[in-house]
């Protein structure tokens, strides 16, 4: 009965009890802080994981787009809007001798 009243707060040891609920209050409250801490940081790594796959899916559309781009069909076809055909003929290779010889 004694403790549902709290005699052991105000008792002749009672600062003894005191420092051990602040004690014990504090521990609490530093465990409480770093769990909070914990769980931002997991919510933060969730979303950097959510924007890496973004960006990853972002990476390979645009590579599949320059591949694309690179083909000679589609340059072909980009160039003849500004009326540049193919040449009829192959390019021929230039030889330069030297005048040592």
């Amino acid at each position: 009965m004694d403790l549902l009243k709290g005699k052991f707060l105000v008792s002749g040891d009672a600062p003894k009890n005191w420092l051990f609920i602040i004690y014990a209050s504090f521990l609490a409250t530093i465990m409480i802080a770093a769990a909070h801490s914990a769980d931002r940081k997991v919510h933060r790594l969730a979303a950097l994981n959510e924007e890496v796959r973004e960006l990853r899916s972002e990476f390979v559309d645009m590579r599949s787009d320059v591949q694309r781009l690179k083909l000679e069909s589609t340059i072909r076809e980009v160039v003849m809007k500004d009326s540049l055909f193919p040449s009829e003929t192959p390019p021929k290779k230039i030889k330069v001798k030297s005048a040592e010889k």
